[in-house]
């Protein structure tokens, strides 16, 4: 059983920054020659997902983590509160829609996770639908893995409830983050134990796994990240096809 209280939200004790900033640039790097063989070979897709709370880092780690990747073939969403054309559907179907082709990344900042989040935070689902839609989450991810040889890698940003408030105030207090400042964040940090729940019950209820992330060091996220990618797609193995010659 997994207690988001027990889990780090900073890095280990005596690391070394500058070592890890200097092994990330390797890393972000390799991670742009396997992003190159997942499309050259195009027998599988990479589905990245962030979850965390407001203020954790998720356009840090998109920006980041996949900053030396080329742009071509890498798709991004960013997802919020359900169109009226989404809600007159099932939660899964705007998700499902974006999947990615094989030989693409696909990133998700937020995800349909949020509808076992917010929504049940604020009650406006009972714990039923809850069950049935951790149930669908768990069969859409096993049939990405099984039938579309979609890599799901799932990143948990632990972020410490002290450090988000620094986070959010920074959003006030200085001109070039004033466009990330959202009065909504602030109460929604009122129902920080609540969210806690959900998301001890989210990484424990799923079936895929997910990795903890310390977010409250952003160099140290960026490493975790890219050490745990980079790691997923070379157990693909993936290879340059034999250049086609005519007979």
């Amino acid at each position: 059983m997994i207690h988001i209280k027990d889990l780090p939200t900073t890095p280990p004790e005596g690391i070394d920054r500058k070592a890890i900033e200097k092994e990330t640039e390797k890393l972000q790097d390799r991670l742009a020659e396997l992003h190159t063989r997942l499309r050259a070979t195009e027998s599988h897709s990479l589905l990245v997902i962030f979850q965390g709370m407001d203020a954790a880092g998720k356009d840090g780690a998109v920006k980041n983590v996949f900053k030396s990747c080329p742009h071509l073939g890498i798709r991004s969403y960013s997802w919020g509160k359900p169109t009226d054309e989404e809600f007159a559907h099932d939660f899964l179907w705007r998700i499902h829609k974006v999947a990615p082709a094989k030989g693409e990344i696909v990133i998700f900042n937020r995800s349909h996770y949020e509808d076992v989040l917010i929504q049940r935070v604020h009650g406006w689902i009972d714990e039923e639908r809850v069950d049935l839609r951790f149930r669908a989450i768990n069969t859409f991810e096993q049939l990405l893995e099984q039938d579309a040889n979609t890599l799901v890698c799932k990143y948990f940003l632990n972020l410490s409830y002290d450090e988000q408030k620094e986070q959010l105030q920074e959003r006030i207090d200085e001109r070039e983050k004033h466009y990330k400042h959202n009065p909504n964040d602030w109460k929604e940090r009122e129902h920080w134990d609540d969210y806690m729940r959900a998301y001890e019950d989210v990484l424990n209820r799923s079936e895929l796994p997910w990795v903890v992330v310390p977010v409250d060091k952003r160099w140290y996220r960026n490493y975790v990240i890219l050490k745990d990618l980079v790691a997923r797609l070379e157990a693909l193995n993936l290879e340059y096809p034999e250049l086609e010659t005519e007979d």
